[in-house]
């Protein structure tokens, strides 16, 4: 079951590398453009749309290793098992917030399809929809990995976020 969320996370952090590599190039275009006095039409709207694919994409990957922020003052002073506890309750409350990010997006998406609102950015008249279906994907993509680290921690003590990815 690891290797396939690793292969998951693979997936989602390729898509936030793309993500990237859109935003840097829309950006040195539009910065060259600015400096011979004709800026990258709909510059905002690209920069807006692969902001999400970035971020969110990059998200599964950062869980993987740990990378979000953790207080850990008193965790030399806590028993492992009690440090143990905390972990699993902040992965579940982790995947809580992911699953309920990716809910309420999906919930917006689902009623403007309902009523046949077809929301669109500012500029350039993207549909805004098909990167709000990519939010949710990668949201449940981090939330399904963060219940697998949870498990993992519950049932076997293995945290994955101490092994090389």
């Amino acid at each position: 079951m690891r290797k396939w969320a690793d292969r998951l996370i693979g997936l989602s952090t390729t898509i936030g590398a793309l993500g990237l590599l859109v935003e840097v190039v829309v950006i040195l275009v539009d910065v060259i453009g600015r400096a011979m006095g004709k800026p990258l039409y709909g510059s905002q709207d690209l920069i807006t749309m692969t902001m999400v694919i970035l971020v969110f994409g990059a998200m599964a990957l950062c869980d993987r290793n740990g990378g979000h922020i953790a207080v850990d003052i008193f965790e030399r002073y806590y028993p492992a098992a009690l440090n143990r506890l905390i972990d699993i309750v902040s992965a579940l409350v982790g995947a809580i917030i992911f699953f309920g990010l990716a809910w309420a997006v999906s919930s917006v998406v689902m009623l403007n399809m309902r009523f046949g609102i077809s929301s669109k950015t500012n500029l350039l008249g993207l549909p805004i929809d098909w990167f709000r279906w990519a939010l949710v994907a990668l949201a449940v993509m981090t939330a399904l990995g963060m219940l697998l680290r949870a498990l993992e921690l519950a049932v076997s003590g293995r945290d994955i976020r101490k092994e090389p990815a």
